[in-house]
C-alpha cells in the first residue's frame, strides 16, 4: 500500500476584529481584517483553521448584532489580498469524500453568517476589497450584501474550474443573482478557461462590485461610503433575477461551447454549469448542499489532483532546474537581432519593451528592415491605442528599435539572437560573419524551433558562447522560452539567457541540445502520428477528432493551420532525420505544402474550432474505414498516446531535462497541454500507458492523482 499523503501545515489566515465608528454618528462597525501574519509574498489561503477561526469571529459579530451594539460588518484583508482561495495543498492531501463534502461546508457555514446577518438582525456587511480577490476570496465579498474595491487591487475572480474545481463556497448561486446569468457564465467559465481575472474597473462595470476608490484612501473613503448606505443616503440597486427563458438559453448556448470545446476532457466546467443552471430555482440551502457535493466529487477526481500538481507546476517562480548561478550572467546593454521578419520582429518589440535596451534588426535590404520596423510602430500604437501601453512607454519602445542593412552595426551589442529561416547552412553562415565582428564577450543566440545548437556552433573560434533561446509564435502571448544548452555552451552564456528571459517575463526551461527540444519534438510526433494513420486509411475528420479526449485548445489540423503546413512539414522533416522511423513520414502532408492547400474550414462560430476540410482526404488517398489494418478514433489516440510515452521515455534517457516535471511545464505553456491533465505524464499515469509501455510510472502514486 503507498503511503497515504499527509496534509502540509495549514498557513492559518486570522479573522482580526476591531470597532470602527462611522462617521456622522451612524454607529459602530465591526471590522474583521484577514491576515495570515506574513509578508506580500505569501498571500492569505483559508485552511480549515483559518476557516475556523472565521466562523467563530462571526459568530461573536452576530451576537453582538443582535444585541444591536454595532450597525454594520466590514470585512477586508492584510496589504494587497484580501485572500487567494482556498489553501490548495491542503485540498491535494483529503483521503475521502466525507472529509471534502465537510470543507464546502465549512465554508459555507462561515459565509452564511454575512449572507444571512442582515436578515436575520438588520446589520449589513460590507466587503472592502483591498486587494486580490481570486476563488474564495472573492465569495467572502459575494456573500456580504454590498462591496467596494481599491484601484490597485490585483486581481478579482473565480479561477476554480480552470484548476478541476467549482466555485464551491456560493459563487454559483450568488454570482448569476448578482451579474445575470450570462454574465456568470464568462466569470466562471469563460474567464478562468482563458486565465484572465477581472481588474477593478472590469469588476465595476459588470456589477461584482458596487464602488470603486482610489488605492491611496481607499478604506476611509469604504467607510463613509457604508456610512451612507447605513443612514439610508445612499441606495445600491440589485437588478431582478433573469427570467426562466432566459436562463435556460444562456445555459443551453454555454452547454453547447462546453461540448464543442472542452467535451468530456474534464468534468469542473459542466459540474459548474449544471449548478448554475439549478441556481435560479433553488434556495440557498439547496444550492450550497449542491456545492458541497460537486465539490467534493472534484476534490476526490484525478483531474483535480492533476490540476494542482500542474497549477503549482506553473506557479512554482523557483530557479529554473539545471540554471548556472544567476551572478554569472553578463550585463546586457544593447541587443541585436539578426532578420527582421515577423519572429525577428516580435523579439526587437520584446527586448526593448522589456528589457529597456537599444535593439538593433540587421536584414539584407532596405525594404525587409523597414517591414520590420513598421511591425515595431504598429504594434506599439495598437496597444497604446487599447490603453496597454502608456503614450510615453510606446514612443520609447519605438524609439528604442533601429534597423539597419549593415552587420558592423552589431559590434557594439552585447547579445544577439539570430532569427533566419530554419536551414543549418545559412544560420552557421551568419555566426560564422558574427563573429568577425562583435565583442570576445559577446553572447550569441540562435531561436531555432529544432536545429542542432552545437552543430551550429561547431566551426566557430568560441563556441561556448552560442546558446539556444528558443521563441513561440506569437512572442508575446507565448510563456514559454526553451533555453538550450548546447555541448560547448558556458555557464556564462547560460546564465545570460535566463537573466534575459526572466527580465521578459518568461517562464525558462533548460533543454539539452537533442533534436526538436521538448516541445516540438512532442507536438510535431503527434502530428506525425495523426498523418500516419490518415496516409494508411483512417478518414481525415476521424484522425482530426481523435484527440479530443486530450482536451487541447484545437484538433490537430487546426494546430497545423495555426503553425503553417509548411512549416510543420519541415519540422517533421528535420526530426526523421534525426530520429528516425518513429517521426512518421506524410507524402499527403508533402503535396499539401506544394499546392499550398489549406487544411481546414473557417469556424462555425466565434470561439469554436476550425474544422478540417474533409477535401483534403485526396491527398492522402482514399479512406478505407473499417478495413483491417485501419485505425478508427481510438486508435488513432492509442497510437498517439503509446508513441508519447516512448517517446518521453526515450527523452529521460538521453538526459534532455532532468524529470518528468520540466517535460509538463513545457507541454502545458508550450503546448497548451490542459491543466486537468497534469500535463502529459500524469496522463500517461492515469491511463495506464506508462506501465504498459515503460513498465513504469513517471511519476510516484498520488503526486497528479488520487492515490490508489
Amino acid at each position: 500500500m503507498p503511503e497515504t499523503p499527509t496534509a502540509p501545515a495549514e498557513r492559518v489566515t486570522h479573522s482580526l476584529v476591531r470597532d470602527v465608528r462611522l462617521p456622522g454618528g451612524a454607529g459602530v462597525l465591526a471590522l474583521v481584517t484577514l491576515d495570515n501574519g506574513l509578508d506580500h509574498t505569501k498571500p492569505n489561503t483559508f485552511g480549515p483553521a483559518g476557516m475556523a477561526e472565521l466562523r467563530a469571529a462571526l459568530e461573536v459579530v452576530r451576537t453582538r448584532a443582535e444585541a444591536g451594539e454595532i450597525v454594520a460588518v466590514g470585512v477586508t484583508g492584510k496589504p494587497y489580498f484580501v485572500a487567494a482561495g482556498a489553501d490548495l495543498k491542503g485540498i491535494t492531501s483529503v483521503h475521502d469524500h466525507a472529509e471534502a463534502v465537510e470543507l464546502g461546508r465549512m465554508g459555507h457555514a462561515a459565509y452564511t453568517i454575512l449572507g444571512d446577518l442582515r436578515e436575520a438582525t438588520g446589520v449589513p456587511t460590507f466587503a472592502f476589497v483591498n486587494g486580490l480577490a481570486l476563488g474564495g476570496g472573492l465569495e467572502v465579498a459575494l456573500n456580504c450584501d454590498y462591496r467596494t474595491v481599491a484601484s490597485d487591487a490585483a486581481a478579482l475572480g473565480l479561477p476554480e474550474t480552470g484548476i478541476g474545481l467549482i466555485p464551491g463556497w456560493g459563487g454559483a448561486y450568488l454570482v448569476p443573482r448578482l451579474v445575470g446569468v450570462e454574465k456568470a457564465i464568462e466569470v466562471i467559465l469563460t474567464r478562468p478557461a482563458a486565465n484572465k481575472p477581472y481588474k477593478p474597473a472590469e469588476a465595476l462595470q459588470i456589477g461584482l462590485v458596487d464602488e470603486l476608490f482610489e488605492a491611496a484612501d481607499f478604506l476611509e473613503q469604504s467607510i463613509i461610503w457604508a456610512a451612507k448606505v447605513v443612514t439610508g443616503e445612499i441606495e445600491v440597486p440589485r437588478r431582478e433575477l433573469d427570467p426562466q427563458p432566459v436562463w435556460d438559453g444562456v445555459v443551453a448556448a454555454a452547454k453547447a461551447q462546453l461540448d464543442a470545446v472542452v467535451g468530456t476532457s474534464r468534468p469542473a466546467p459542466h459540474r459548474a454549469l449544471e449548478l448554475i443552471a439549478g441556481a435560479r430555482n433553488a434556495t440557498k440551502a439547496e444550492a450550497f448542499a449542491a456545492e458541497d457535493q460537486a465539490l467534493a466529487d472534484l476534490i476526490m477526481s484525478d483531474e483535480m489532483r492533476a490540476s494542482i500538481y500542474a497549477f503549482n507546476l506553473v506557479g512554482g517562480g523557483k530557479k529554473p532546474q539545471g540554471a548556472p548561478d544567476p551572478k554569472l550572467a553578463r550585463p546586457v546593454t544593447k541587443v541585436g537581432v539578426v532578420g527582421a521578419g515577423l519572429m525577428a520582429a516580435q523579439m526587437a518589440f520584446l527586448f526593448a519593451q522589456r528589457l529597456g535596451v537599444p535593439v538593433v534588426m540587421r536584414d539584407l535590404d532596405q525594404e525587409r528592415v523597414d517591414k520590420g520596423l513598421s511591425f515595431v510602430r504598429e504594434t506599439a500604437e495598437k496597444l497604446a491605442g487599447r490603453g496597454r501601453l502608456s503614450p510615453d512607454a510606446a514612443q520609447r519602445i519605438v524609439a528604442s528599435v533601429s534597423g539597419t542593412t549593415d552587420i558592423g552595426e552589431f559590434a557594439s551589442c552585447d547579445f544577439v539572437i539570430e532569427a533566419v529561416t530554419e536551414v543549418m547552412g545559412l544560420k552557421k553562415k551568419v555566426f560564422a560573419e558574427l563573429e568577425g565582428v562583435i565583442s570576445p564577450e559577446t553572447v550569441l543566440a540562435t531561436n531555432t524551433s529544432a536545429l542542432s545548437v552545437t552543430e551550429m556552433a561547431a566551426d566557430l573560434q568560441h563556441p561556448e558562447r552560442v546558446v539556444g533561446i528558443h521563441f513561440f509564435n506569437p512572442v508575446a502571448q507565448m510563456p514559454l522560452v526553451e533555453v538550450i544548452n548546447a555541448e560547448k555552451t558556458s555557464d556564462e552564456a547560460l546564465a545570460t539567457a535566463f537573466a534575459i528571459t526572466k527580465k521578459l517575463r518568461k517562464t525558462a526551461i533548460m533543454s539539452a541540445d537533442r533534436p526538436g527540444f521538448i516541445v516540438n519534438r512532442l507536438l510535431l510526433l503527434v502530428m506525425g502520428q495523426v498523418l500516419a494513420a490518415i496516409e494508411n486509411g483512417t478518414p481525415v475528420e476521424v484522425a482530426d477528432r481523435a484527440l479530443a479526449p486530450l482536451g487541447f485548445p484545437m484538433p490537430t489540423f487546426a494546430l497545423t493551420d495555426l503553425v503553417g503546413p509548411a512549416v510543420a512539414q519541415h519540422v517533421l522533416t528535420s526530426l526523421r532525420e534525426d530520429l528516425g522511423d518513429r517521426i512518421p513520414a506524410s507524402p499527403g502532408l508533402a503535396k499539401i505544402v506544394e499546392e499550398g492547400t489549406r487544411v481546414v474550414l473557417d469556424a462555425p462560430a466565434k470561439g469554436l474550432p476550425k474544422p478540417v476540410d474533409p477535401a483534403i482526404q485526396e491527398y492522402f488517398g482514399p479512406a478505407r474505414p473499417g478495413e483491417p489494418g485501419v485505425l478508427d478514433a481510438d486508435g488513432v489516440l492509442d497510437s498517439v498516446l503509446s508513441a508519447l510515452t516512448t517517446e518521453i521515455g526515450l527523452m529521460l534517457d538521453e538526459g534532455v531535462v532532468p524529470g518528468p516535471q520540466q517535460i509538463d511545464l513545457a507541454m502545458i505553456l508550450g503546448a497548451g497541454w490542459g491543466f486537468h491533465t497534469g500535463g502529459i505524464t500524469p496522463y500517461l499515469d492515469r491511463t495506464g500507458y506508462s506501465e504498459k509501455v515503460l513498465g513504469k510510472r513517471f511519476l510516484p502514486d498520488g503526486v497528479a492523482n488520487v492515490p490508489s
